[in-house]
């Protein structure tokens, strides 16, 4: 089983709002997941990005790989450093 670290699409149609989850690889995109560690929200005046670093480090740590899109939005915003 792979586990993916990537975004959940909710919200209306054109309105967007993402939660961050972790998942199983094999789900649909907006399928069970197995734990919910954050939102990004990329319609307000300032991108919102709110995550709990501790649950990222967690699932790493234990062989989850977040997307290419998830990755950009843990880098921008300081949740682990780029290499």
């Amino acid at each position: 089983m792979s586990v993916k670290i990537r975004l959940k699409r909710m919200g209306a149609k054109k309105k967007p709002f993402y939660r961050i989850v972790v998942a199983d690889s094999r789900c649909p995109r907006d399928g069970k997941f197995i734990e919910e560690i954050g939102y990004y929200n990329p319609l307000v005046e300032e991108k919102t990005v709110k995550v709990d670093s501790e649950k990222v480090q967690q699932w790493i740590k234990n062989g989850a790989k977040p997307t290419d899109t998830v990755d950009r939005l843990f880098k921008n915003n300081g949740v682990y450093e780029a290499k």
